[in-house]
């Protein structure tokens, strides 16, 4: 139901503008990134039963910095729940400080097809500099079984660096936390907050952007299964995805 970053490619081009974007006038371009990826995980979490998604990236990107957009991907919650399709709306803004220095802040709107009751909402600021990132996500309108409103915030830091010609490693460290206790374990512990992780190598081949992923979380199979409804959703594993900015 989240995703880390939704603007972190997005972020990262908006000065100068984003290469190979069409320009639609002098200061408007539109940014597409169409995305396959062996499993859905958002921070941490597989939102397709560890199905693979098709998944598509629009953004319309002002020279002042401005950008608004929308994504969409498929996703599969399990038991009789309907949506197979989440779209998030989001609008921000991009300021470059320094060429190592910059931040981005804005709004996002989760939405699910069928099943309404998921759609929620998040602001976000994300802090880039020297190659590390920290990134904060706050909602107050989460609705689950324990309340209608349940604050989250979600926080992660993350390092990127090319270790060798067109080979990256992305790391990435987060903690996503819960106004109220959501997780038991089967030894009748609670607690309301997880960790999960993640390491990437990209590399570019063939016009075409490539990355493997280790992903993994703290929760266990009861804690995951006491909220998800699954054991499985929480678990490591490892991620293929294929992307292309134009």
């Amino acid at each position: 139901m989240h995703r880390i970053a939704l603007t972190t490619l997005v972020g990262c081009s908006l000065f100068p503008f984003a290469a190979g974007a069409v320009p639609l006038t002098d200061n408007l371009q539109l940014q597409l990134k169409p995305q396959v990826v062996s499993d859905y995980r958002s921070r941490g979490l597989s939102m397709t039963l560890g199905d693979p998604a098709a998944q598509l990236e629009a953004t319309l990107i002002h020279s002042s910095g401005a950008y608004a957009g929308v994504w969409t991907s498929n996703v599969d919650f399990g038991m009789s729940l309907k949506t197979r399709l989440e779209q998030d709306f989001y609008a921000g803004f991009y300021s470059q400080f320094t060429e190592e220095v910059s931040l981005d802040v804005g709004y996002l709107k989760y939405t699910y097809a069928k099943e309404g009751q998921f759609n929620m909402s998040e602001v976000y600021a994300l802090l880039k500099a020297y190659g590390f990132k920290a990134g904060s996500y706050y909602s107050n309108d989460v609705k689950n079984f324990v309340g209608k409103d349940q604050d989250t915030l979600y926080t992660y830091l993350g390092y990127s660096h090319e270790v060798v010609d067109q080979v990256g490693l992305e790391v990435r460290y987060g903690r996503f936390d819960f106004k109220d206790d959501v997780f038991f374990s089967n030894s009748g512990k609670a607690r309301g907050d997880y960790h999960e992780w993640e390491a990437k190598l990209t590399r570019s081949a063939f016009s075409v952007d490539w990355g493997l992923s280790y992903i993994d979380t703290d929760l266990s199979k009861s804690e995951c299964a006491s909220y998800y409804g699954y054991t499985d959703v929480c678990t490591a594993t490892v991620v293929v995805s294929a992307s292309k900015t134009f």
